[in-house]
């Protein structure tokens, strides 16, 4: 499972690797790799001549887009995004129920299909985020300024309902298109420290009267979210994944991006949404893109893993036991979690797209415990999302679905694809990262935890930087979750390899 994205912008563009002048950048090295997965890194030139040629969307006084720029809406997303999809409000209901509101951004009044702009972003069909910055899959002036919903803009979205029981389940909920206006454009961190109480409020917050009490309803809601999913099995993981740092445009590390609060509010949002969304298009009789993460192959691994730490967890696959082991083991081991949680991740394969009409039975997401989902929420960065605003947008008036069966089939197999690639490429890349930044300490020892076990080698994970590596020597009668202890031997940045031996 991919994480939510690092950066919504480019990196500085003086990233190096402070090598000789011979040798390839970070940036050199991202686009090669780009290349040989079959992403384009650059934008054509017709799709960046249709994105100087935009101009914004200005409101208009069409009866069936509703008029919710009055709301207390605001956006959460990381320190450097900028490219913004989803704005949220909540509304607490005489029932005792809160109806939480999710606006994300309406990408498609301006990326048309056909156009040059839709073909590149079709080929990708995700923005890429690597150590030498990002490659958005479409063009800066659309996915951080005229799609984006920025602070202070009026914008177009389609806005989904989820109304949040006092038991913590989301309903079907309603899907329309709105115009909206982001009130404050706040940051993770600065709205978990204030929820955590060891900050006073950011200072956008405190300059809305009224987004006080509204982000703590919102967190009421989110918890009560969290808590129902945790009873239907949703694994509660943490892996820290690896974000770059720069010190004046330099890499200067690879520190674990750690999950808060306000995270966990967000992503509970964003589960509930897709879910009403799936919901809806199969009450509308249309197809969709369903997500899916199917029953992990190496059960019997994680209840090996289990086993080892003296729990037991069922012989056929069971998300619920599964998470309570996770439960316990955070509470017992903190510090050791996200290591667990990797080799967790790992066995549990990567998710895919699928293609399902109304009424057909679905695989569902094992991780998250539930059955319909499909994406729809990250319309800027992912083109499954795209699509499935299109889907909604046709099934909202009763017309025919915009794609056929047989191509959406195509479009999720290539988006399962060109996902996979994308992970690939910014693996890749962190590699390369990593090893520029390990260079000066080969010869050192470290400890780590084995990721990754094929005929193709066995792989271990250090955590100071985070870095991944191939054991070359000692790796006889390892597996997923060991811990070992490893000398650094060797690099190579260009190829992003990184080497280590076994100490016994």
């Amino acid at each position: 499972m991919r994480s939510a994205p690092m950066m919504g912008n480019p990196a500085p563009r003086a990233t190096r690797m402070d090598q000789p002048a011979d040798h390839p950048t970070l940036k050199d090295i991202a686009d090669m790799a780009m290349h040989q997965r079959g992403l384009e890194p650059d934008f054509p030139g017709a799709a960046q001549q249709e994105a100087r040629a935009l101009h914004p969307v200005a409101v208009s006084a069409d009866a069936s887009i509703r008029d919710l720029r009055s709301l207390l809406w605001c956006s959460i997303d990381n320190d450097d995004s900028h490219d913004l999809d989803q704005l949220s409000v909540a509304q607490q209901d005489a029932n005792g129920s809160v109806r939480v509101l999710i606006a994300i951004a309406d990408v498609d009044v301006l990326v048309r299909p056909g156009s040059a702009i839709d073909a590149h972003a079709r080929r990708n069909t995700t923005s890429v985020y690597t150590a030498a910055g990002v490659y958005p899959m479409l063009p800066l002036r659309l996915s951080t300024d005229l799609s984006s919903l920025n602070e202070a803009q009026d914008r177009a979205a389609l806005v989904v309902e989820v109304c949040v029981g006092v038991d913590g389940v989301a309903g079907d909920g309603e899907i329309y298109r709105a115009w909206v206006r982001n009130q404050a454009q706040l940051t993770y961190d600065g709205v978990a420290a204030w929820l955590d109480g060891k900050a006073a409020a950011p200072a956008r917050l405190a300059a809305v009267p009224g987004l006080e009490d509204q982000l703590r309803m919102q967190e009421r809601a989110g918890q009560a979210l969290q808590e129902a999913r945790r009873r239907h099995g949703a694994l509660s993981l943490s892996t820290n994944e690896a974000r770059p740092v720069f010190l004046d445009g330099v890499l200067t590390d690879l520190r674990a991006d750690v999950g808060n609060r306000a995270k966990d509010m967000i992503a509970g949002f964003m589960i509930a949404a897709n879910g009403v969304s799936a919901r809806y298009l199969d009450h509308k009789g249309s197809p969709s893109l369903r997500r899916l993460l199917r029953v992990p192959e190496r059960w019997d691994k994680i209840v090996s893993i289990a086993a080892g730490l003296g729990e037991a967890l069922p012989s056929s696959p069971s998300a619920l036991a599964l998470d309570s082991f996770l439960g316990k083991r955070r509470v017992a081991a903190p510090d050791n979690f996200p290591e667990l949680s990797l080799s967790i991740v790992k066995l549990l394969g990567s998710g895919e797209y699928m293609m399902t009409r109304p009424g057909q039975a679905v695989v569902g997401h094992f991780g998250l415990a539930v059955n319909d989902y499909t994406h729809s929420t990250a319309p800027n960065r992912r083109y499954p999302d795209l699509v499935t605003h299109r889907l909604l947008k046709a099934a909202m008036v009763g017309a025919a679905p915009p794609l056929g069966d047989p191509e959406l089939v195509e479009l999720a197999a290539h988006c399962t694809l060109q996902e996979d690639n994308a992970a690939k490429v910014e693996r890749q890349v962190r590699k390369s990262a990593a090893a520029v930044l390990l260079e000066p300490r080969i010869g050192q020892c470290f400890d780590g935890i084995v990721t990754g076990v094929s005929n193709k080698g066995t792989w271990v994970r250090i955590v100071h930087p985070i870095a991944e590596g191939r054991i070359v020597h000692g790796f006889e009668g390892l597996d997923v979750a060991d811990r070992v202890r490893v000398v650094l031997v060797a690099v190579d940045a260009r190829r992003g390899f990184i080497d280590f031996k076994r100490v016994n």
